[in-house]
């Protein structure tokens, strides 16, 4: 194993990216504009634009149409924005100071870059676990939801979410650099990098969110059983009980088909021997949540699908729509 690998924890002991070549003699690395490598970064393109243009009509409907400036929906606009920079800056630096490059010449722009990906990515984890919190008091505790969950206590919730992920950003970054000061005994270092900080950023809000959904979906069976008992409603229970499990299995399955590859990967590293074209790919496919979160959390609900056929039709700028009535 070389010392490099030893360092990061990658197997980099052959050419791991479209984009760049090793070479085993120079331990050089140069860019290559071969045609992979140019499809790859038009796919990467792509992503990044459909990421900034989803999240972008969420933040103008929410802005635009006064219906959605409800505690919920700042939420969601503060998914949105976290979401938008990602597009806008995580895309882009991760494109052009890709891991593999970074393994080789580990310098400011790297760690600017990884500053970046972890703030942004782990404010992003933060507020889907808000929002599973503000969607836990609107179905478990309808009627001390608005006293609960106001404007003030969702400001404080993007607060600390925003906080916490720069406290975790500054710890990766503290234990990153301290690992590159010591020579042998970094494994104090490696363990707060790759083990306390994914627990902190991911594990933790996951098991929160997979107990708080559980909840919901308990008390959603309880609220159909109970309409159907007392009111002999025609309501299909069965129906109701789909349609649920659906919900939530969109919410949560591609939440964790995205994210849950990458952490586990990340925190395996610390065994050794991870490849970079593997670690790279996940990372790719746990950013690509920044591009769906548009769907779920906002394509879902009809009233943004409205708000956003006003505004790619263009209608808001022929009259006065910011009161306009959605479904």
């Amino acid at each position: 194993m070389t010392a490099m690998e030893a360092k990061s924890g990658f197997d980099v002991s052959y050419d791991f990216h479209p984009c760049y070549e090793s070479s085993n003699v120079s331990k050089t690395l140069r860019r290559t504009s071969s045609t992979m490598c140019t499809l790859f970064y038009i796919f990467l393109g792509l992503l990044s634009v459909i990421t900034m243009c989803g999240n972008l009509l969420v933040i103008i409907s929410i802005i635009y149409f006064k219906q959605l400036h409800t505690p919920s929906n700042y939420l969601i606009i503060s998914v949105a924005v976290t979401d938008l920079l990602v597009g806008i800056v995580v895309f882009p630096l991760n494109m052009y100071f890709s891991l593999s490059s970074c393994l080789y010449y580990r310098d400011f722009i790297c760690k600017i870059r990884d500053s970046f990906d972890v703030i942004l990515s782990t404010t992003s984890i933060f507020n889907l676990c808000c929002i599973s919190v503000d969607r836990y008091y609107a179905v478990c505790h309808p009627l001390t939801y608005r006293s609960k969950i106001n404007t003030g206590i969702v400001l404080v919730m993007i607060l600390m979410s925003w906080g916490v992920s720069v406290l975790v950003a500054i710890g990766f970054i503290v234990a990153e650099v301290n690992q590159e000061k010591c020579k042998e005994n970094c494994f104090s270092d490696a363990v707060l990098e790759k083990v306390l900080a994914p627990v902190l950023s991911f594990y933790l809000p996951v098991i929160i969110m997979l107990y708080i959904y559980l909840r919901i979906f308990l008390v959603a069976q309880r609220q159909a059983r109970s309409i159907q008992d007392t009111a002999k409603s025609a309501v299909n229970i069965n129906n109701v009980e789909r349609k649920a499990t659906k919900t939530l299995a969109i919410v949560m399955g591609v939440f964790l088909m995205c994210w849950l590859p990458f952490f586990l990967c990340f925190s395996f590293q610390l065994l050794g021997g991870v490849s970079v074209s593997v670690y790279e790919t996940l990372n790719w496919l746990a950013l690509s949540n920044s591009m769906l979160n548009p769907f779920i959390y906002a394509f879902f609900y009809r009233w943004f699908r409205s708000a956003f056929k006003m505004i790619i039709s263009g209608k808001i700028f022929q009259g006065n729509f910011p009161n306009t009535k959605l479904l």
